[in-house]
């Protein structure tokens, strides 16, 4: 192993190697993009420490840099484009079709449901039906953080 560790010492071009794959395959765990901007500073770093070994404050500097400006520039838009993709699902799509009761009187334009425990804002799918308070409701789609729903039979 001291081999290894002074291999690496002599090769810092490889320490920023196994850094930026370590970094890369630590981001398979999280999956937020943020272990992957890491690793593209290492990886540039190493590119630095194949052209100039010597200069350890230089392929710091270019690995840190790289590192911020991905996870501030790069990082928000792909993280936009990935919430943007067919098939992507947060985690409020899972409400649709999910079960609860209404706590305030849901009409077409205001009220109130417990689903998940929790109280959401609600209206009623069709202009014409008002549900009243103690009706069981099912979550038909959303409006932004509003749910939309319509009573079921108990």
């Amino acid at each position: 192993m001291t081999d290894f560790l002074t291999w690496l010492g002599q090769n810092p071009w490889a320490a920023w190697g196994v850094l930026a794959l370590l970094l890369a395959a630590a981001e398979l765990l999280t999956l937020d993009l943020t272990l992957l901007m890491l690793a593209a500073g290492a990886l540039a770093g190493g590119v630095v420490a194949l052209l100039f070994p010597q200069l350890l404050w230089l392929q710091v500097i270019v690995g840190l840099t790289t590192a911020v400006a991905t996870l501030f520039l790069l990082r928000p838009t792909l993280l936009e484009k990935a919430r943007r993709a067919p098939g992507y699902r947060s985690s409020l799509d899972d409400l649709i079709g999910s079960f609860g009761d209404v706590t305030t009187r849901i009409t077409a334009n205001s009220g109130e449901a417990k689903v998940d425990g929790q109280i959401w804002q609600a209206r009623s799918y069709d202009d014409t039906i008002t549900i009243e308070a103690g009706e069981r409701i099912e979550v038909y789609k959303l409006d932004g953080i509003t749910l939309i729903v319509y009573p079921i039979a108990r």
